[in-house]
């Protein structure tokens, strides 16, 4: 049976570039691989032939080759050998974005089958990492500014005491799995593939017991409390992370040749203030004043987040939401000696809870002023009067 002409099995133009080949191959590849179409018979020689096409047009010298002499160009005696076998050489890639990154099970038996990679399977040969722990931390905005040494209690699975990470009861047995055969991977052929998981009877370990630890279910871990000192430095933010390496769960010991720790991540939290707002590195505050001191001016003491005090000067007439900064009296920066500001809004308070000699005073007070001492008000109310005026008219 005479072969198909490559550019008609790729479905593309002679004047195709590389860029439009393999997006060819790769949706038709899609299309008519094997483990996609279980039902069709034809599909696996399809998807020979479309890889038998992409390996020579994707070869610059191939498919100069191919253009002058066509399919004879690989037959014997024609200077590049058989075909067969012909576009493997990058299919690694291509795999990867079609199966997903790696490859997945079926890229997997597919560098197996052409010399890809070896002894993947092998019980040991492997290393196993524990599992990744989270521990939330709530400190105040004062251990955000300062920093903090603290200690912190943290459940770790560790090797079992009593079986030392074997999982297995002291008298008990420990046989090699008789359907590994001890690598604890399997492979099963699915059409073009090989295709490699964990041994369903061990779970990958290559073993099985036959009493199981008591203490630990034949997990061969336990969880230990332990106590560790962590560093919180100055400037921390509210929901920073911050990794301990290997601080984490240790992996299991059976079925790993070598074991490496999982990693510890701390969550900060910083709890709301009674005081202080924060953004970044900078700090805010309301500040209230007594009416008299803004009108008359004065000044007024307010605490800082480093524990000290600091006197602003209130200017005479100030108003509410009058916004004042303080330079560098705001937060720690994180790995930096600078710090951020503070800006201190002034609340202007009305007094309540008059007296009667107090209502008087302000009565004539107000006597006294007219609006010649509110300008903002009365100029509200002009323009007030000219909206209404405008609707009557």
């Amino acid at each position: 049976m005479s072969k198909r002409d490559y550019y008609d099995v790729l479905g593309v133009a002679k004047t195709a570039d590389a860029k439009q080949l393999k997006s060819a191959f790769r949706k038709k590849a899609m299309d008519c691989h094997p483990d996609r179409n279980p039902d069709d018979p034809t599909a696996e020689a399809r998807f020979k032939e479309l890889n038998e096409a992409y390996g020579i047009l994707s070869d610059e010298q191939k498919r100069a080759a191919y253009d002058r002499m066509g399919h004879a160009a690989f037959e014997q005696g024609g200077g590049f050998g058989g075909a067969s076998g012909a576009g493997f050489q990058d299919f690694s890639d291509i795999f990867s974005q079609i199966f997903g990154q790696g490859g997945g099970a079926a890229a997997g038996g597919f560098a197996d089958m052409f010399g890809g990679r070896s002894g993947g399977g092998r019980r040991g040969s492997t290393v196993a990492r524990g599992s990744d722990l989270r521990y939330e931390l709530e400190i105040t905005l004062e251990e955000a500014f300062r920093g903090k040494q603290i200690e912190i209690d943290v459940p770790i699975a560790e090797d079992c005491g009593r079986c030392d990470g074997s999982g297995a009861e002291p008298d008990a047995t420990i046989e090699t799995c008789d359907m590994c055969h001890g690598t604890g991977r399997v492979r099963t052929q699915q059409g073009f593939f090989t295709m490699e998981r964990p041994c369903p009877k061990c779970g990958g370990a290559g073993e099985y017991i036959s009493d199981p630890c008591r203490n630990c279910d034949g997990t061969g871990l336990e969880r230990v409390d332990t106590a560790l000192d962590v560093t919180i430095p100055a400037g921390v933010e509210d929901g920073t992370r911050i990794r301990l390496s290997g601080q984490g769960d240790q992996a299991p010991k059976r079925g790993a040749g070598s074991r490496q720790r999982g990693d510890l991540y701390l969550f900060v939290s910083v709890a709301p203030h009674d005081i202080f707002e924060r953004d970044g590195a900078n700090l805010f505050m309301r500040a209230p004043v007594p009416m008299t001191t803004a009108a008359l001016g004065g000044e007024v003491e307010i605490p800082t987040i480093d524990g000290g005090r600091s006197k602003i000067k209130i200017a005479p007439g100030s108003q509410s939401g009058k916004r004042l900064r303080l330079r560098g009296k705001g937060m720690s920066v994180l790995r930096s000696e600078q710090r951020g500001d503070m800006y201190v809004e002034l609340a202007v308070e009305t007094p309540s809870r008059l007296t009667a000699k107090q209502r008087e005073l302000l009565e004539e007070f107000a006597k006294e002023c007219g609006d010649d001492v509110s300008p903002e008000s009365r100029g509200f109310f002009d323009k007030a009067k000219r909206f209404w005026d405008e609707l009557v008219d």
